[in-house]
């Protein structure tokens, strides 16, 4: 498997806006130059406020939307939860701060193919890639109708980015674990549910591992071809430190690393 070599950079940018849209969970715009323009929905972006002495690292971030202008891309969205000191000092970021972003990153999910029907499956903030996806597919003349989105969380304040789904006339299926919204169950009861009738010809999935693992199961299971974003903590974003390994099928490499083979994989690429 040959590893993505993606034309990126690092540079200073400006924050654009930076709003909490449900308790603990905010949406970043940045500004950005035209190495965006050939951005693939699943790729991600790293992350961290300039003169920000801690953390050092910089957090990694899928790129949840690209903001246009006359064609030209001009900014991008990102999409996170506070869960530690990182993310809890980006969300007290301002418009005109500046952020160090390094990005595009990684390998993202690849929409070639004769796909006449695609189901995207989100659990809590892994739904971020999979709004950019569902434009890129709309971008590519998808109808709303040839797209459906199963997600999940575990109560309705952990649903995110319903509306902007709702506008694209997407078909949702919604499930949480404490039955304040949707069904009470979880996501991939839905899904497999749905595919008894209707069958996609791909599956696209971002979550929790625990989620992702029964997708693949039901992928392999149903034949459908499979693609999932892996969720993981990354210090480098480049290959570098080698802390984002996950386990390889193919035994003639042990492991593959997230952020230089993925985030994207293919359900038979990797173990989780």
């Amino acid at each position: 498997m040959t590893r993505t070599h993606t034309e990126s950079r690092l540079s200073t940018s400006q924050i654009l806006s930076n709003r909490e849209i449900c308790p603990g969970y905010f949406r970043m715009r940045i500004a950005c130059g035209q190495v965006y323009q050939d951005a693939l929905p699943g790729q991600f972006v790293m992350v961290r406020g300039v003169g920000q002495t801690f953390p050092i690292l910089r957090r990694p971030f899928s790129i949840h939307d690209l903001n246009m202008e006359g064609g030209r891309v001009i900014g991008f969205d990102i999409l996170y939860k506070i869960i530690g000191k990182g993310t809890e000092a980006l969300s007290r970021g301002r418009a005109g701060e500046m952020v160090d972003v390094l990005g595009p990153l990684g390998r993202g999910f690849s929409t070639r193919g004769d796909f006449r029907r695609v189901h995207m499956v989100a659990g809590g903030i892994g739904v971020a890639p999979l709004v950019f996806l569902a434009k890129h597919f709309m971008r590519q003349g998808f109808s709303s109708s040839q797209i459906t989105l199963f997600i999940g969380g575990r109560s309705c304040g952990d649903l995110l980015c319903l509306e902007i789904f709702q506008d694209l006339g997407i078909q949702l299926k919604v499930t949480t674990d404490d039955g304040s919204a949707g069904s009470q169950c979880l996501i991939t009861q839905p899904l497999a549910e749905t595919l008894k009738q209707q069958k996609p010809e791909i599956l696209f999935a971002c979550g929790p591992v625990p989620m992702l693992r029964e997708v693949m199961a039901i992928s392999r299971k149903n034949g459908i071809a499979c693609q999932v974003s892996i969720e993981t903590m990354m210090a480098c974003g480049m290959g570098a430190c080698l802390g984002c390994a996950v386990e390889n099928r193919d035994s003639k490499e042990k492991y593959l690393h997230a952020c230089m083979d993925g985030p994207v994989f293919e359900v038979g690429q990797i173990i989780l």
